[in-house]
């Protein structure tokens, strides 16, 4: 069997393999689509396949949906071809389950990929034949943090960005250069409404995609590119909406055992792909079955019923609260703690990680200890309940195959929202951060990662991060085995209130923070002593 619209014919095979199949025509549901978009998502890797992919396929399934979903890929045109294209845009979604069990289903509602890509006329032109439709109500993103960023760290633009400024919307690449220039499109048919909904795990995502949209729009206005008409269109929240969201569902890269397991099940193709972007994926998306997506109900030209297939359609706060709740207190500060520690330790599964005894109570101190007591209550789940489920059910989960290593990826565009909000909160209550251990114990592990150097002294690849030259430069020097070649090279990062959020020795922690780094650097062994130190 491959995954194709043809070979979905052929049910006992697959109901055989224990592979559940969409009760709809995908092929009927993607004519539908075609000819009156009503959602488009943008960035279609793993986490959009395995969420939103799911979402659309249970309201078409029900009966509360009657197109799918539109997918734009502004990046990585790899996916489209090798994954998309060969499969009929049909994804196998396998659920993993902490007992070992597996739901296996095909998903059928995705309906179309297309390239939005300037120089492939096509494609260019098809997109923005679908952002004319009236019936679009709403462009979902999932295209990380980096991809809303215009700016470098300097305050400058970025060159791919300046480009597009000064190229216009016609021959626009980036990400934000392209939504720009698709609302122009959608302004010069006649303005309908429209909802753009960052689906990205970064703080106020719907400001930081309206921010990078009104930036573009007021470049391309100097420049002649565009009228004050499309200024007031995107300006306009009852036109153009950009909702808040938070999201959560842990979603590794694709499993090459359950490549091997669909291969002996009778599946072909299964294997996972690297892209000539470094995009990890497959025909199938792997990941576990708990999942939260809150949303700021606000769609000026209506929208799915997305709360009938479990989503939280609230308000703007309670999506902020939600949002800090997870990604400052009860979730993502833990993966950054233990991402880094991990490596240095020789894990290379994070649930492996999970029964350290050391790590568990760093994971426990972070959460319960420091993240908690800060964290908003978004009314809508307990934040006891979901750290609860987090450190006992989700993190543990040995099937999920994420990796210490995945967690370690960018870290120094994260550790500011992740860490630092924490530590300004007990600024603000105390005066000082001084009462934190597990934050600073975390931030010196990621320090030592950054040498370069396991716990025995081995040689370490380091996952990807933007300012990993810039960071590796300012450690120049710093040895394992030598503490004091330390000297006060930490300072010029634990300052840094352009990574951190806030300067370090100012909250109270820089110092401690290095005395904990030079214990690390004791030898081979001292990050275990470290801990162990520490958490006893």
């Amino acid at each position: 069997m491959k995954l194709t619209l043809h070979d979905l014919k052929n049910q006992s095979a697959w109901e055989r393999a224990g592979i559940a199949l969409p009760s709809y025509d995908p092929a009927a549901l993607a004519e539908r689509t075609k000819a009156a978009p009503a959602w488009v998502h943008m960035g279609i890797g793993n986490i959009f396949r395995i969420f939103m992919g799911s979402i659309a396929d249970q309201l078409v399934s029900e009966g509360w949906m009657d197109r799918g979903i539109t997918c734009v890929e502004p990046f990585d045109f790899d996916v489209v071809d090798k994954i998309y294209r060969p499969c009929d845009n049909l994804a196998l979604r396998v659920i993993l389950r902490g007992d070992g069990t597996r739901d296996c289903r095909v998903l059928g509602a995705m309906t179309e990929a297309v390239k939005a890509r300037a120089p492939e006329a096509e494609q260019w032109e098809r997109v923005k034949e679908i952002f004319r439709q009236e019936s679009l109500q709403m462009v979902s993103f999932t295209i990380t943090e980096k991809g809303y960023a215009l700016h470098q760290g300097d305050g400058s633009y970025f060159d791919f960005v300046k480009a597009d400024i000064e190229n216009g919307p016609e021959h626009a690449a980036g990400a934000m250069g392209i939504v720009a220039a698709m609302l122009l499109a959608r302004y010069e048919a006649g303005g309908a409404p429209l909802a753009l909904v960052s689906m990205d795990n970064c703080s106020k995502n719907g400001e930081v995609l309206r921010n990078a949209v009104l930036t573009m729009g007021r470049e391309w206005k100097e420049r002649g590119y565009a009228d004050e008409g499309f200024l007031a269109y995107i300006s306009d929240e009852n036109r153009t909406a950009f909702p808040w969201t938070m999201i959560d569902k842990i979603t590794p890269r694709p499993s090459e055992k359950i490549a091997a397991d669909l291969r002996e099940a009778g599946i072909e193709g299964m294997e996972p792909v690297i892209t000539s972007k470094k995009t990890y994926i497959a025909p199938f998306a792997n990941g576990e079955g708990p999942q939260y997506l809150v949303v700021e109900d606000h769609f000026p030209n209506g929208r799915p019923p997305l709360e009938r297939a479990g989503v939280y359609m609230t308000d703007r706060e309670t999506v902020n609260k939600s949002e800090r709740m997870k990604v400052t207190a009860c979730l993502n500060p833990i993966h950054s703690a233990l991402g880094p520690y991990g490596c240095l330790l020789g894990y290379e599964l994070f649930s492996d990680e999970m029964r350290d005894p050391q790590m568990l109570s760093l994971a426990r101190l972070v959460g319960y200890g420091e993240g908690l007591p800060m964290a908003p209550d978004p009314g809508i789940f307990s934040p006891r309940a979901f750290l609860d489920e987090v450190l006992t059910e989700r993190f543990p989960n040995p099937y999920l195959g994420d990796t210490t290593q995945r967690l370690s990826v960018d870290m120094s565009q994260i550790v500011g929202i992740r860490f630092g909000e924490t530590i300004k909160a007990y600024v603000k209550r105390d005066g000082d951060a001084g009462a934190l251990l597990g934050i600073p114990l975390a931030i010196a592990g990621w320090l030592r990662y950054l040498v370069g150097a396991d716990d025995a002294g081995r040689p370490m690849e380091l996952a990807p991060d933007p300012a990993l030259p810039a960071l590796r430069e300012k450690l120049s020097g710093v040895t394992l085995g030598k503490p004091e070649s330390l000297g006060e090279k930490a300072k010029g990062i634990l300052s840094d209130a352009h990574i951190f959020r806030i300067n370090l020795y100012e909250a109270g922690i820089g110092e401690r923070i290095e005395e904990m780094l030079r214990e690390e650097l004791a030898g081979p062994g001292a990050v275990r002593r470290t801990l162990e130190n520490y958490l006893a």
